[in-house]
This record gives C-alpha cells, sequence and structure tokens, in this order.
C-alpha cells in the first residue's frame, strides 16, 4: 500500500534549517551546488526525496532571496548586523523572514512560532527572545503594508480599461 502522508513541514524545516546551516560554512555558489547540498546532506530524511517539497522551496528560497532576506532583517533588528548574528539565528531569522514575505500559505504566526520552536532546538536562551522580538516587528508591519495597500485599493475609484483619468491618463 503506498504511503500518501505528507511529511510533516516541522521536519521538512529542521532538515532546511540543516542544509542551511552549513552552507554559512560552505556556500552554494550556483544553484547546481545546493541542490547537490540538499541531496547529499547527511541529516537529510528519507522522507524528503525531491525539489517538489517544501524543505526545498525553503532552501531555494532563501539562497536565492538571501540579500533581500539579510535586509528585511536589518531592518528590523536593532544595533545588530547580520553577519554579527550568531549562525544558527541567523539562518533561522532567513527561513522565518523568507516564509513571511514569500509564503503567503504560511500564516505568520505559524511561521513566528515554528522559527521559535526550532530555537528551543539548535540555539541558545537568549535566541527565543531574539528571534520573536525581530520577527513579530516584521509581521506587524508587513501587516500594516497590506492594510494599507488594501485601504489604497478601496479608496481607488475603479475605472474600465482605457477610461480616462482625471488629468487625461488612460488605465
Amino acid at each position: 500500500m503506498a504511503n500518501n502522508k505528507k511529511t510533516p513541514r516541522r521536519l521538512e524545516r529542521v532538515f532546511a534549517f540543516n542544509v542551511l546551516y552549513g552552507l554559512c560554512f560552505t556556500p552554494a555558489a550556483s544553484e547546481a551546488e545546493l541542490l547537490r547540498a540538499f541531496h547529499l546532506s547527511p541529516d537529510r530524511p528519507d522522507v524528503i526525496k525531491d525539489e517538489d517539497s517544501f524543505a526545498w522551496s525553503l532552501c531555494f528560497g532563501v539562497w536565492k532571496h538571501r540579500e533581500e532576506l539579510d535586509r528585511a532583517i536589518a531592518d528590523f533588528s536593532q544595533n545588530w548586523r547580520v553577519e554579527r548574528m550568531g549562525k544558527v539565528e541567523a539562518t533561522l531569522l532567513r527561513i522565518a523572514m523568507f516564509e513571511l514575505t514569500r509564503q503567503k500559505e504560511v500564516p505568520p504566526k505559524v511561521a513566528i512560532n515554528e522559527a521559535i520552536e526550532l530555537s528551543k532546538q539548535f540555539g541558545d536562551d537568549k535566541s527565543r527572545a531574539f528571534i520573536n522580538g525581530i520577527l513579530d516587528a516584521a509581521a506587524k508591519a508587513l501587516e500594516a503594508a497590506r492594510r494599507a495597500e488594501e485601504d489604497r485599493r478601496i479608496a481607488a475609484p475603479s475605472r474600465e480599461p482605457g477610461e480616462k483619468q482625471p488629468g487625461g491618463f488612460s488605465l
């Protein structure tokens, strides 16, 4: 009988963390190198088999958007540069920030809670508060931006394509 159970996302996050943490010491210069690190990781659970997994989407997304994620983390961390943070904390923050900003199907509270739970497993006693503070500030800012965008959409009068706006511009 085939096993149709989905892999628990926590397990996939742990594996993604292990791969991305390893990249802190041996960076991947290309997608092929990232894929190799993903497939050859000794921590890879048997249930995570391919690039269609949630773990791969985290690894690839964090790897691809690392500079952008680091800028966002720096924006919400007071007086901390990402390169001065511990590698565990920086890796967990990158994963969670990727989920907050790029994976809309993951609720913000879930991304934050998962990062905190993983910090209990991999970080020290101070990691939880540090990670929670940064991610909570980021989630609040993202929610405020989303609401402002919604308000702008609601306030903007709808026009038919080609209809002239005041001032003579067409949409």
